[in-house]
């Protein structure tokens, strides 16, 4: 009983410090979008510690993912040219 109850307490903790990290790391690099700074490192970090424990997360970084791998490939092509 005793340790079901830790396990559970454990899990939420997890939980809320991975949103609470996550969260704040996103929100920083949402703020750099606007301040300088590294805003394209920062957000994708965010992401990713968020996406530890929820899937939203995981699927909106790889969105992110392909369409930067996108980008890239189209500007390597344009510079080929």
């Amino acid at each position: 009983m005793i340790k079901s109850l830790v396990d559970i307490t454990y899990r939420q903790a997890r939980r809320v410090v991975i949103l609470v990290t996550g969260g704040t790391v996103l929100l920083v690099g949402i703020a750099l979008l606007f301040l300088p700074g590294p805003a394209i490192v920062v957000i994708p970090a965010g992401l990713a510690i968020l996406g530890m424990e929820f899937a939203w997360a995981r699927r909106f970084l790889s969105r992110v993912r392909q369409h930067i791998s996108e980008q890239h490939r189209r500007l390597r092509l344009r510079n080929q040219s």
